[in-house]
């Protein structure tokens, strides 16, 4: 009898959960737990790919501290063979996310636009208290493939 063997590293500790109760989503701190995750990734993302990533989740989590009153949560959960990124944010809004028409001498509203660009099948969950945002944000392996 032949045994499959399992010839591709798994990647450890592939999830990174977080809320934030008091209300006061960080930012900063969303891009870093990116940065941490994808850096024990196996295949190890292209940098491009771990920026695309940043700025995403960047920009929900910043949407859910400005728009919704309360607290906010995010998840990440880097999906089999490092391919891409599932992002999750949860607020208490329950308003979904609405693109405003592009305006380029606007200051501000372009961020849900950049993340339509950088991810895809955004999906919008409404909740009992809120609603979740999640996106799959692709990633390219270092060497381009």
């Amino acid at each position: 009898m032949d045994i499959p063997v399992r010839t591709q590293a798994r990647t450890q500790d592939a999830r990174y959960r977080r809320d934030w109760a008091s209300g006061m989503c960080s930012s900063a701190d969303a891009r870093a737990a990116v940065t941490a995750l994808l850096g024990r990734a196996h295949p190890v993302p292209a940098p491009r790919s771990v920026q695309d990533a940043q700025l995403v989740v960047s920009e929900l989590v910043t949407n859910a501290a400005k728009h919704a009153p309360g607290p906010c949560a995010l998840g990440l959960d880097l999906l089999p063979g490092a391919r891409a990124l599932r992002v999750s944010v949860t607020d208490t809004s329950r308003e979904p996310p609405r693109t405003r028409p592009p305006d380029p001498a606007r200051v501000g509203g372009h961020g849900l636009h950049l993340v339509t660009m950088l991810a895809r099948d955004l999906e919008v969950t409404m909740l009992p208290e809120g609603k979740r945002v999640t996106v799959i944000v692709p990633l390219v392996r270092e060497d381009g493939s």
